[in-house]
This record gives C-alpha cells, sequence and structure tokens, in this order.
C-alpha cells in the first residue's frame, strides 16, 4: 500500500509525533491531489504536482473512499466487505503517511 513516486527513490517516511488517523475522522484528498486513471499504466495514479504516484490496487481502493463524506471506520468496513482481511494498522500507516506528505486532509466526523 505504499505509494512510490515514479522516478524518484523512495525513501524512509518518518510520521511525526500526534499525527495519526482514528475511526472517526474523514480522511479526503488535498485540494492539490488529484486521484485519476492512467492508461498507459492501467492503474490508477494519484496526481501531486511535479509528481505521479502509482498505486496498488489497495491503495486505490483506500483513496477512492476517501471523499470526506466516509468516516476511516467506515472505509474499512466497506473495504471489509469487498476483500475477506483488511489488516486496520496498515490502512491507517497508510493514510498517515499520505497526511504526513499533506495528501490527505481530515476532519472530525
Amino acid at each position: 500500500m505504499d505509494p512510490t513516486p515514479t522516478g524518484t527513490t523512495q525513501t524512509p517516511t518518518r510520521t511525526r509525533p500526534g499525527v495519526g488517523v482514528s475511526g472517526s475522522e474523514r480522511p479526503r484528498l488535498a485540494g492539490h491531489v488529484r486521484l485519476t486513471f492512467c492508461r498507459t499504466r492501467q492503474r490508477k495514479v494519484l496526481l501531486h504536482p511535479e509528481t505521479v504516484v502509482v498505486l496498488n490496487g489497495s491503495g486505490a481502493a483506500i483513496l477512492e473512499l476517501c471523499d470526506g463524506r466516509h468516516t476511516v471506520a467506515e472505509i474499512m468496513t466497506e473495504l471489509g466487505a469487498r476483500y475477506q482481511t483488511v489488516p486496520e494498522d496498515e490502512v491507517r500507516q497508510f493514510l498517515t503517511r499520505l497526511i504526513v506528505r499533506r495528501w490527505v486532509e481530515l476532519s472530525d466526523g
């Protein structure tokens, strides 16, 4: 689920203290970020100024639900309905990494 920008070397991301997601928060893509389908790559990508992030299937599934209406708990419930197992800690870590990069924003439920 780790978003990896194309054409760059991936570096470890450290989460700032106090940054995390609770089940009641509503994630949404930041205004300068767009989720779209890349016909060339035949995959969902996250577009950020001067960056293209190629997503794997689970990362794209999470971000498709980050619309500001679904809570983190609802996202995990929806993913649980689609897939047999949903590692909640991995979903939360994925969202936390995107929040630290300012690609995803949270609002209170």
